[in-house]
C-alpha cells in the first residue's frame, strides 16, 4: 500500500499557528483509535478531551510555570487551540503527589522542589533584569534558564545551595518531555502511530513504513527571532545582543 503524501509547506522563516507542526502533515494518530482496545482508546482520547484543572499551584505559580515550560519545550509553531497542555499535566502529578519512581537523596520532595525552584527563578529574574520572569523577553527568559541548564545560576541564588540546580533542571525537563510526548498531538508531529495493541506492527524489517504512516516531508524553519538559540546561530553572543543584561531592563 502506497504511503499517503501531502503538499510541502513553505520553508524558511518563523513558523506560527500550525494546527499540526512537524514533518508528517495530515497524519493523525487518533484516526487509528478504532484499532485500539476500549481501555487504550479511553486513556488516549482523554488526553485531548479532558485537560486536568489546576489544583496544586497558586494562580501566580501557574502563570510562572507556564512561562518557564514555554521556553523549556516551546510551542511557538502551534496554533493556540492546538497547544499541548504541559503545565496542567505537571500540576496534576503534583496534586496527586505521584512520583516518577525515584527521588534523589539530596533533593526535597517534588512538591517542595517545584515551589522552591519557581521562587528562585522569579527572584533571579528580578535581581538580574528588575522584572518578574513572566514579563521578560524570550531572550532574557532563556538566559536565566540556560544558566540553570549549565549548572551556573546567573545570578546566584540561595535556594541552589539547598537544592542542586542540575537535579531540579532534570526534574523539570523530564516532566515537560513526558507530558508533551504522551499527548496524541505530539505523536502526530513525529509520525508515531500510537499504541500497537492489539493490531501490532507488521513491517519490522528494513525500515519499511506501515500502511497507515505518511511520508516525512522536511522543511526549513527558524526559531523565534529573539530566542537564545536563534541569536547564537547568528553568531551574536548574549552580551553583545543585550549589552545591559545585568542592568536596567530598558
Amino acid at each position: 500500500m502506497k504511503q499517503k503524501s501531502y503538499p510541502l509547506r513553505p520553508t524558511g522563516g518563523e513558523i506560527r499557528d500550525l494546527a499540526q507542526p512537524g514533518y508528517y502533515s495530515g497524519f493523525s494518530t487518533l484516526a487509528q483509535k478504532k484499532k485500539w482496545d476500549e481501555t487504550t482508546r479511553q486513556v488516549v482520547t482523554e488526553r485531548v478531551e479532558k485537560v486536568p484543572p489546576l489544583r496544586f499551584f497558586s494562580s501566580g505559580e501557574a502563570e510562572l510555570l507556564t512561562a518557564i515550560v514555554s521556553r523549556v519545550i516551546p510551542q511557538d509553531d502551534r496554533a493556540a487551540d492546538r497547544m499541548i497542555p504541559v503545565h496542567p499535566a505537571i500540576d496534576e502529578r503534583l496534586f496527586k503527589n505521584e512520583l516518577n519512581g525515584f527521588r534523589y537523596e539530596d533533593m526535597p520532595p517534588d512538591r517542595e522542589a517545584y515551589r522552591l525552584g519557581l521562587k528562585a527563578i522569579d527572584e533571579m529574574a528580578q535581581k538580574r533584569f528588575h522584572e518578574p520572569f513572566v514579563s521578560l523577553t524570550v531572550h532574557r527568559q532563556e538566559l536565566i534558564l540556560k544558566s540553570l541548564h549549565d549548572g551556573k545560576p546567573d545570578p546566584a541564588h540561595r535556594i541552589w545551595q539547598r537544592m542542586p540546580v542540575h537535579r531540579f533542571w532534570t526534574l523539570l525537563a523530564e516532566d515537560c518531555v513526558t507530558a508533551y510526548y504522551s499527548h496524541p498531538w505530539a505523536w502526530d508531529e513525529i509520525g508515531f502511530g500510537g499504541p500497537a495493541y492489539p493490531r501490532g506492527y507488521m513491517r519490522l524489517e528494513n525500515g519499511l513504513p506501515e500502511p497507515w504512516e505518511v511520508d516525512e516531508q522536511r522543511y526549513d524553519w527558524n526559531a523565534p527571532v529573539d530566542s537564545l538559540s536563534e541569536l547564537d546561530e547568528q553568531g551574536a553572543p548574549p552580551e553583545q545582543v543585550l549589552p545591559q543584561a545585568h542592568g536596567s531592563s530598558s
